[in-house]
């Protein structure tokens, strides 16, 4: 998970270096659509992240004030629904040099973006739960082909990624473990790679059952069972994609076994 996974906006933001209009209108409020900054001003106008590129914001970044400079926007070009905008963020240093504050996802991007979760605004780089989430096509703004919101398959892909199997905030994977991600809705399609297995289904709430635990070392089915009541009789061959469809899951993966 990205260091800067928890990282939440204040909604008291100072802009700093927005090219100059006139007169500076003052800053009404801000806001996140999609991934976007929305930034309302005082005449009424207002500025979207590609137009705040330059812009110094203080934000609170795991509990501390920091300074952190908006150094590109640009769409991602993985997206096919052209709406996730993926943001450049730098911290400034205590000698004056500005550092990019994301770690490489795993196409090596270093960028980010700002996200509304459950009423809270976050910034999650793209190495982070979050906002792979996203980028797999789970946008939780958007609304499936149904008609129904994607909101729950991102958060049921959120624990998903962090091998969150309780749904408690605990992590039972490790970093750079390969998986691969589908759905009922057909967002995410099975690769089928042979040297994977199903793994687990999953709901906003965590899993739903589990095959097989991701890395042995950290977790076994017995002990998923034990700390997790509602697991039980949950684990093993039982879980079966069908039976974890029964049970509610929205997202599906399989792993190495």
């Amino acid at each position: 998970m990205s260091p800067v996974a928890g990282f939440v906006l204040l909604l008291a933001v100072l802009l700093l270096g927005v090219p100059a209009r006139g007169e500076s209108p003052d800053v009404s409020s801000i806001a996140v659509e999609g991934t976007e900054f929305v930034v309302a001003l005082s005449d009424g106008s207002s500025l979207r992240s590609k137009d705040l590129v330059g812009a110094v914001v203080n934000v609170r970044f795991e509990g501390q004030p920091a300074r952190v400079r908006i150094a590109a926007v640009e769409r991602d070009p993985d997206d096919r629904s052209g709406s996730v905008w993926l943001h450049t963020l730098e911290q400034q240093d205590d000698d004056g040099t500005w550092t990019n504050l994301c770690t490489a996802g795993p196409d090596q991007r270093r960028q980010g973006f700002p996200l509304r979760v459950d009423g809270v605004l976050e910034f999650s780089c793209s190495s982070g739960a979050l906002a792979k989430c996203v980028r797999f096509g789970y946008r939780p703004w958007a609304m499936a082909t149904d008609g129904s919101s994607l909101a729950p398959l991102h958060a049921a892909c959120v624990r998903m990624v962090r091998g969150d199997y309780g749904g408690d905030g605990l992590s039972w994977t490790n970093d750079g473990m390969r998986i691969d991600v589908y759905d009922p809705v057909g967002i995410q399609t099975p690769d089928m790679n042979p040297t994977q297995t199903f793994e687990a289904g999953w709901s906003p709430e965590g899993a739903v059952c589990v095959h097989h635990v991701r890395v042995k070392e950290n977790v076994t089915l017995s002990d998923l069972e034990a700390r997790y009541p509602r697991l039980k009789d949950r684990t093993g061959v039982v879980c079966t994609e069908e039976f974890a469809r029964t049970r509610g899951a929205t997202v599906f993966n399989r792993s190495s076994d």
